[in-house]
């Protein structure tokens, strides 16, 4: 495979979605006009139309976050976009992968059905929470170069990739295996309206996310460090009691 990554190549005249009105002769091309040299599936489709919408741009990872979403709802035989929390999903990088994702299932940080695993990686486990089903899913190594294959016209490898991984099958694009989580699920979602006070710094603890330590309760920055450093408070009562 290539150094260098491809999905992250930049067209020269990047897609960014704004009304026509908002920057006169010079407008952004739209969502139909990005796509007019491919013919993806009309779910694929709504569901690239709200991933550009929410992120100003579409790109190949968007794509594939797209296209992840709705495989994994097919193999868990769950409609989407959701309306409940059924789906929850594991994303292993942040960034335009991740907003595909949500564009096409549903999950998201403020539902806290979406939660990153920074791994780095182009990949999601996407999990029935009533039955506990599990589907890790993760671009093919082949799946750039097979991209032209379905976008011969592309100027670019990067609009091959663009426009192929929207209309290629599913087990050309991705692979996909059936796991079993090793993080407690419940756990991880707690429940809600639950809370504590931190006997460290004094602060709201949610999520049952304290740690006990004597059978006192601490925040996990008390308990085990946090990732700043207090340089000096701003506003009275910011110190921590």
């Amino acid at each position: 495979m290539p150094s260098k990554d491809c999905h992250h190549e930049v067209e020269p005249a990047c897609a960014l979605y704004a009304p026509a009105a908002s920057v006169g002769i010079h407008r952004a091309r739209t969502f139909e006009e990005e796509a007019h040299q491919v013919i993806a599936s009309p779910q694929i489709q709504a569901a690239l139309h709200q991933a550009a919408a929410s992120h100003k741009h579409l790109c190949p990872r968007q794509v594939l976050g797209v296209r992840m979403g709705l495989l994994a709802a097919e193999l868990l035989h769950l409609d989407v976009p959701q309306s409940d929390k059924r789906i929850y999903t594991f994303v292993e990088t942040d960034g335009c992968f991740a907003d595909g994702i949500a564009a096409a299932t549903g999950c998201a940080l403020g539902h806290r059905t979406l939660r990153l695993m920074d791994y780095g990686k182009v990949a999601a486990t996407f999990v029935d929470t009533r039955t506990g089903d599990a589907f890790r899913i993760w671009p093919s190594q082949q799946c750039r170069d097979r991209a032209a294959q379905y976008a011969p016209s592309a100027p670019n490898r990067w609009r091959a990739q663009l426009d192929g991984y929207q209309v290629m099958p599913a087990a050309e694009l991705l692979c996909v295996s059936a796991v079993e989580l090793t993080v407690n699920l419940a756990a991880l979602i707690g429940k809600p309206g639950v809370r504590t006070t931190c006997s460290g710094c004094g602060e709201e603890i949610l999520n049952q996310r304290e740690i006990l330590r004597d059978g006192v309760p601490l925040c996990r920055a008390c308990a085990d460090g946090s990732y700043v450093r207090i340089q000096r408070s701003l506003f009275p009562g910011s110190d921590p009691t």
